[in-house]
């Protein structure tokens, strides 16, 4: 079943309708709320015979007594022609004021119930509660299917803003919205006539007329067995009739008590869909619950936070909805480019691929993987995979891999793989490296061995359309130019600048934060709050595509910070390398959630090399509860590498840093590498981990698979892993 076109369809079309019920069942909260607060209180051992005899001293000609679900004690009466309705003291039968329903909860109620267009109304009410039902069955679906499953419920969200508020505002409400769709229907059920709740006739009995005069309520047996707190209402027998009776409605059913004797001439104890309806109600409403009232009142509020991040959901992958141009007939095509993408940024790649492919001549088609095939032309197959979730494939290809390997393979045309995930998740592309295992097991050859790209690095792209033209025998150059947002100017106020050791000029260079103002923030103007870790695109002069850096300060330092090296033909670090202070660039941020660090007071283990101390440095200047961090640095030279150097022994002294562990690479005695450390400090790392320490590891991907293998040795005698520790949402890379 398509739970996510179920969802987003749903959502799209009745989204406004639930908002408006949830909307206004959060101000019908408010009403048992106030009503709970001002009613007083009603003794819990307080016989009904006890409550009457009071009322009726205090209330002349009263007939009926109520008890409403706050607890307020109601008497009504006529005085004259006219009739009252008295709120009254249980304690005393004092009467407290007039009673009257109010008249906006009354509208806001009929807008609830039956969004004000009478009996039809209540009709479209209960098929937006059927809606509403359906919405949380699915989202259900798709809240497990992205987390990764039950156990992995609570853990850290991902993705952009709105994807982060419609999952988290799920894990919290979404029971209480399931629980009060159901509800609302059982209701409707009984309220359109669909149930009936007692089909059940009166019993035919009267009071037997003795001579006697009534018998005072204070002494009414019946009476006296009920407690006040199960007083639903409570009939008094007319005056004028002597053969009228008692009729009294409790929780548990309703019965008929003779006027002169006292005793209960019958009892029909409440059927079990009267129950039933009862606690729907309590449920639905809050009523004789005022806590549970609260609870319903910000569940329903909420519903408006679900539609307006899930439009923004909607449109952010409509804008993203793959638009392939320039595709030539299948049955012509000697490339086939097949895609499997969840939030659809992996066809943007495959547009770029296929635009290079076809200016060398090749004629290109581009589908979806679940169509993937070959035709007599094929001579090349590239796949972009990405992963979805714990490992799963993207929603539309769930089915790719039982097709593949239902096709009996008769062709020798290459198949190459290129996978697409976050390094921060344990199965990274681990869709993709299960689709390379399957086309191999298939006898399907590969042009190049399968290549993972972390975070969608433009970067990354490009190296591996080097590798593709290299093996084809042509100059393959991929440009990919993603979608940026709005930049913001930058302006250089400091840099240290360094000579590496391996001849590459280095700096760290300090950006001003501009001032924002509410308006610009409001238009989406300058930069969104950042914290160390995160990630800044900077576009050089020229170039539409950008280039990211890991960020060393957070918004609350007042700078931007970020540590640059010369790389060989790097357009972006020549710009930012030759700036002067005064000098501008054009910048945005992008998060990168699945690096920060959790809000905790476990210890912190970083481990970085060369410019990826950056993020790590940005995280220890932060460090503002002195909570225990310790650092493992590599570099190659300390006299030319040691990147905040100055600082880091600052922060060592300051408390900051708990402690500070060195090697360099290049000169005598220098310690190695970072990894070399690792197994040095093996007993204290041990120990960190068993206390629940989190690690944070930056640098080249040589670098950080080196200290993963170090860790993996490291963590054996305590049964764990990098794996172990990635699965528990401790252990993160950012990896260049």
């Amino acid at each position: 079943m398509a739970w996510k076109t179920i969802h987003r369809w749903l959502g799209l079309t009745l989204g406004a309708l639930a908002v408006v019920l949830g909307l206004s069942g959060a101000v019908l909260a408010i009403d048992p709320v106030q009503q709970a607060w001002e009613a007083p209180a009603v003794p819990g051992d307080l016989p009904v015979a006890t409550l009457v005899d009071r009322v009726t001293h205090t209330v002349s000609g009263v007939e009926e007594i109520r008890r409403l679900p706050s607890g307020a004690i109601v008497a009504f009466s006529f005085a004259g022609d006219q009739p009252q309705a008295s709120y009254v003291d249980p304690a005393d039968g004092r009467v407290l004021g007039a009673w009257h329903p109010s008249a906006l909860p009354r509208w806001v109620k009929n807008l609830h119930r039956s969004l004000l267009l009478g009996d039809a109304g209540r009709w479209g009410a209960a098929a937006v509660a059927l809606t509403m039902g359906l919405l949380c069955m699915s989202a259900w679906v798709l809240l497990l299917r992205r987390m990764g499953g039950w156990r992995r419920l609570a853990g850290r969200v991902r993705g952009s803003l709105a994807q982060r508020i419609h999952v988290v505002t799920g894990r919290v409400v979404l029971v209480i919205l399931c629980l009060s769709s159901i509800t609302a229907l059982t209701m409707s059920a009984s309220t359109l006539g669909l149930v009936e709740l007692d089909t059940r006739t009166e019993p035919e009995v009267l009071s037997v007329v003795t001579g006697r005069t009534d018998m005072p309520a204070a002494q009414l047996a019946a009476l006296q067995s009920i407690v006040a707190k199960d007083l639903r209402k409570l009939n008094m027998p007319y005056a004028t009739d002597p053969q009228d009776m008692w009729q009294v409605v409790t929780a548990q059913g309703q019965g008929w008590i003779d006027r002169y004797s006292g005793q209960m001439l019958a009892w029909q104890e409440a059927t079990l869909a009267q129950r039933l309806y009862d606690l729907a109600l309590v449920l639905h409403t809050g009523e004789t619950a005022w806590l549970w009232a609260v609870i319903l009142g910000l569940a329903g509020a909420s519903v408006l936070l679900f539609w307006w991040s899930g439009i923004v959901i909607w449109w952010q992958a409509r804008r993203l909805a793959p638009h392939i141009t320039g595709n030539a007939p299948l049955t012509q095509a000697d490339v086939l480019i097949f895609v499997a993408s969840e939030g659809g940024s992996t066809w943007g790649f495959a547009q770029t691929l296929q635009d290079a492919l076809r200016q060398r001549g090749h004629r290109v088609h581009t589908s979806a993987l679940e169509h993937f095939q070959v035709t007599p032309a094929t001579r090349q197959v590239l796949v972009l995979a990405a992963t979805y979730g714990e490992g799963q494939a993207p929603a539309h290809a769930r089915h790719a891999l039982e097709r593949i390997t239902q096709q009996p393979n008769t062709s020798a045309v290459p198949v190459t793989v290129l996978g697409f995930g976050d390094r921060q998740f344990p199965a990274f592309c681990a869709f993709a490296k299960a689709l390379d295992q399957t086309l191999r097991a298939q006898g399907w050859p590969a042009l190049l061995p399968i290549e993972c790209i972390h975070q969608q690095s433009g970067q990354q792209f490009a190296r591996w359309g080097a590798s593709l033209g290299q093996a084809l025998g042509e100059s393959l150059v991929l440009e990919h130019v993603p979608r940026v947002p709005p930049t913001t100017a930058l302006t250089l106020i400091a840099r240290q600048d360094y000579c590496a050791a391996s001849g590459q000029a280095t700096a760290i260079l300090r950006f001003a934060w501009p001032e924002q103002t509410l308006v610009g923030r409001l238009r989406g103007q300058g930069l969104a709050r950042f914290a160390a870790g995160d990630l800044v695109g900077i576009l050089p002069p020229g170039s539409m595509v950008p280039r990211y850096y890991s960020l060393a300060s957070g918004w609350e330092d007042g700078f931007l910070e970020i540590c640059v090296r010369q790389m060989p033909a790097g357009q972006c670090s020549t710009h930012l390398l030759n700036l002067h202070n005064g000098d501008q660039i054009y910048a945005f941020i992008r998060s990168n959630p699945g690096f920060a660090l959790p809000r905790s007071t476990r210890p912190v283990i970083l481990i970085g090399a060369g410019t990826g101390v950056a993020p790590l440095a940005g995280f220890i200047r932060r460090n503002d509860r002195l909570r225990p961090m310790h650092l493992y640095f590599g570099a190659r030279d300390p006299a030319r590498d040691f990147y905040f150097g100055p600082e880091i022994q600052q922060w060592l002294a300051e408390g900051r840093l708990t402690t500070l562990q060195t090697t360099f690479s290049r000169i005598p005695d220098g310690g190695g590498y970072a990894q070399n450390a690792l197994h040095r400090d093996a007993e204290r790392i041990r120990g960190l981990i068993t206390q629940g320490a989190i690690v944070r590891v930056c640098g080249s991907r040589a670098m950080a698979q080196g200290v993963a293998e170090a860790l993996d040795a490291v963590l054996q005698p305590l049964a764990s892993s990098v794996a172990t520790l990635k699965a528990e949402e401790r252990y993160a890379e950012d990896v260049f």
